[in-house]
């Protein structure tokens, strides 16, 4: 996820014309200690999670998801709800008399379990369901749920499904696919999906992964697409509306798809066409494209991000037709959602607090790349990010133990600490080790986590390994302390900064670089 400071941007002078295998470890401590076996008089209904430090109650133990099936029919207004069908199956990882989905903001129906009829409970965002018969350990579990899947805005508008000016989409990070669908809503239980969406003949319905087939019924449609690698529920993705999908081939012939508006096909075409170019220059740094297909989703909505949902990552239509920004500044936003697809989406986050390897990845390519093709300094930008690194450490803690979101702001997690904060541990670190020994990390960490999840211990021991070096007080420092440590290479950016003019620059201040460590505006 991208947050923009549409305050802070550079502005033109003028406008311009099979599931992976993974480790629960530690993360499921704390979950092992809610009890999911039989005893004399049941517990009551209570939400559960997986122990995650900043999202406690998100997630559910006792399960492994290996596929969802969804299915929407959406009514034809965005404000209506749509009728759902999740169908999720499962490995019993315990013995279950009861287990959990997380679900809110949808009416469910009716629950079914291994094919018989089951009890369920609505607990704050939990969906606590009572099978007709206990679970036992190691079996299948296949679950059924018919739900409603509400549009309609919450209290904290946190997201889920975005209403576009023509239909919906979504947008589910961090904790808001339970806000469309019942789930295992962690990004440690990355799983296969399937969408079938039904919809009006008039309008298109486009999800992640690739076209699996498309059936027409009176006035309306039914599209279906499955992913070819598992996904966590934060980067699902449906779209519907009135677009056009555009097919084009990628590099060594990869399908490309845009979903846009249908009013501003050619208007959006010459940035459309740079997105091969800009995965060339992504499998140059760190390896081949990790997925089937990519593609841009543009949406006529105010959402304040730009989301990088698996193969088709979500802009807003005015950051690319807005004629607000300069031409450098909104390509390095699209190269950051798509190097997400391999930093978040092909290697998954197996906590909420690993998100600075996320994050700080996505930032560190897209610095680079607007250093190279935008004339963007990197070190320019890394410097200014190293004299505000302290002030972002004490606001939103170290890299990778950022502080909790703020109450009813589950968005606010994403904060100049795992942005900027965090490309400059990676910057500290090419430092470090040299050029060489980071770009060699770089493709190792993508090629040996692909499909899987990993975490911050996991990045920083391969570090260790590919450098030759024991690195623990290095990365104690730089991602743990609450002070900045000094820079490798440069003892001159301890000294105290630059004297400001008048205007707040430095006198030999170059044009900002784009400051991607926003809140929601």
């Amino acid at each position: 996820m991208l947050l923009i400071d549409r305050s802070r941007a550079p502005r033109p002078s003028r406008p311009p014309g099979p599931k992976a295998p993974r480790t629960r470890g530690a993360l499921l401590a704390v979950a092992a200690t809610f009890s999911l076996v039989a005893a004399s008089v049941p517990a009551p209904a209570v939400p559960l999670g997986v122990g995650d430090r900043l999202f406690p109650h998100l997630g559910n133990p006792g399960y492994d998801v290996t596929a969802y099936d969804l299915s929407f029919t959406y009514p034809g207004s965005n404000d209506k709800p749509l009728a759902a069908v999740t169908r999720i199956d499962a490995l019993a990882v315990d013995r279950l008399e009861r287990f959990n989905l997380d679900f809110a903001y949808g009416r469910v129906t009716s629950v079914v379990v291994n094919g018989a009829p089951a009890r369920w409970a609505a607990v704050e965002e939990d969906l606590v369901v009572t099978p007709a018969t206990t679970v036992p350990r190691g079996t299948h579990l296949r679950v059924t749920v018919h739900h409603t899947s509400d549009p309609a805005p919450g209290g904290d508008n946190d997201s889920g499904w975005v209403r576009t000016t023509d239909g919906l989409a979504m947008a589910n990070q961090a904790d808001a696919a339970h806000r469309v669908f019942p789930c295992n809503d962690h990004p440690s239980d990355k799983a296969a999906f399937t969408f079938r969406v039904t919809a009006p003949s008039a309008l298109t319905a486009v999800a992640n992964g690739l076209p699996a087939g498309v059936t027409r019924d009176g006035g309306t449609t039914t599209w279906t697409y499955r992913t070819v690698h598992p996904m966590a529920t934060e980067l699902a993705q449906v779209s519907i509306g009135a677009s056009t999908v555009v097919h084009r081939d990628g590099p060594h012939g990869l399908p490309l798809r845009d979903v846009v508006p249908t009013k501003d096909r050619d208007t959006l075409e010459p940035w459309l066409r740079r997105t091969p170019e800009q995965i060339t220059w992504m499998e140059e740094k760190v390896g081949g494209y990790p997925f089937e297909t990519y593609g841009l989703l543009v949406a006529e909505a105010r959402t304040g991000f730009e989301l990088e949902t698996q193969t088709l990552s979500l802009f807003e239509r005015d950051l690319l037709l807005g004629g607000r920004y300069p031409d450098w500044y909104i390509e390095s936003i699209m190269v950051h959602e798509l190097a997400h697809q391999w930093f978040g989406n092909s290697v998954t986050p197996r906590a909420w607090s690993d998100l600075w390897l996320n994050e700080g990845h996505a930032t560190w390519y897209e610095a680079v790349h607007a250093d190279e093709k935008g004339h963007r300094p990197l070190e320019t930008r890394m410097r200014d990010a190293y004299l505000r690194s302290d002030e972002w450490r004490a606001s939103g803690g170290p890299p990778a133990k950022p502080k909790a979101a703020q109450p009813g702001q589950k968005i606010s997690i994403f904060r100049p600490i795992v942005y900027e904060g965090s490309a400059l541990v990676l910057y500290a670190l090419r430092q470090k080790i040299g050029h060489r020994a980071f770009e060699r990390l770089e493709r190792l960490w993508v090629t040996t986590y692909r499909d899987r999840t990993a975490t911050t211990e996991n990045f920083t021991d391969l570090a260790s390994a590919v450098s030759g070096r024991d690195l623990r007080d290095f990365f104690r420092g730089w991602l743990h302390g609450t002070t900045t440590p000094p820079m490798p290479g440069h003892p001159e950016w301890s000294d105290p900064p630059p004297p400001v003019t008048s205007r707040g620059e430095s006198p030999d201040a170059e044009p900002t670089a784009p400051t991607t460590h926003h809140h929601r505006p």
